[in-house]
């Protein structure tokens, strides 16, 4: 947990306004009557926040709300990786069979809801077979298309090195 937060006599606010466990406003209390009501329930007066008048706290237990909390922040953490990009990278001469194979690791992306960056590589003479390299390109989209649809985000484009093209799940 990356946010502090202030319970029991940390609290600095003279007023605070209170929710009990159950999500139901209590009132704005003074902060020495709001403590008293949590320890007479048997739990801590935590403060939500700090950006209003008065600060927002609550009476739980503490232990249990930095769980809450740190479950909230994993989650929010796997659906920020969800939806980057992967990458495959082939040559010009590349098999057909190897083609499959690279189809089959894409469409584990797509499950994955990744966006694929294809690229082909030509190092050296292999510049020489820009052309070649280009419809292999087209040619691994074309197996991809025949196993799900998909979105071509950016279309085949050159670089230094070679051809890349970037590809998504279709609908």
């Amino acid at each position: 947990m990356d946010k502090k937060f202030l319970l029991n006599n940390q609290i600095r606010a003279a007023q605070v306004r209170v929710i009990d466990e159950n999500g139901e406003q209590i009132g704005v209390l003074d902060i020495s009557s709001a403590i008293n009501e949590a320890r007479n329930r048997g739990m801590d007066l935590i403060q939500i926040t700090d950006k209003v008048d008065p600060p927002i706290c609550k009476i739980m237990d503490y232990g249990k709300f930095t769980y809450i909390q740190e479950k909230k922040e994993k989650e929010i953490k796997k659906q920020q990786t969800v939806g980057g990009h992967k990458t495959v990278k082939m040559n010009y001469n590349t098999s057909d069979h190897d083609l499959q194979t690279k189809a089959k690791q894409v469409a584990k992306f797509f499950q994955k809801g990744y966006k694929v960056n294809i690229q082909i590589y030509l190092r050296g003479r292999e510049n020489a077979f820009q052309d070649l390299a280009k419809e292999k390109l087209y040619h691994f989209i074309e197996i991809l298309k025949q196993m799900a649809p998909l979105k071509i985000e950016e279309d085949v484009k050159k670089k230094p090195n070679g051809f890349y093209a970037i590809i998504s799940k279709g609908k």
